[in-house]
């Protein structure tokens, strides 16, 4: 099972968090990450942002990643958007 978990943070508080799971054996990494965050978006009631190459460079390290304002096209009434991968098949 491959888990990954979105957490809104605002002041260094958790404001929203939500956990996305994919049972799916086609799907490689990369795939289950994408669909894990338009997942995690959508029950955020979010865009989906933007990933940079700052952004890629830090997830692929720590399987976890910040997005900022600077990743969303819309405003976002939170500090950042933090994703990290909690379990992996």
């Amino acid at each position: 099972m491959f888990r990954i978990w979105g957490k809104e943070w605002h002041n260094n508080h958790l404001i929203k968090d939500t956990v996305i799971e994919n049972g799916d054996p086609s799907l490689n990494r990369t795939r289950k990450v994408f669909k894990g965050l338009e997942e995690i978006c959508m029950e955020l009631d979010l865009s989906v942002p933007i990933w940079f190459d700052s952004t890629i460079e830090e997830f692929r390290r720590h399987s976890k990643c910040r997005f900022t304002q600077d990743n969303f096209i819309e405003h976002i009434d939170f500090d950042f958007l933090e994703i990290q991968v909690i379990e992996e098949d």
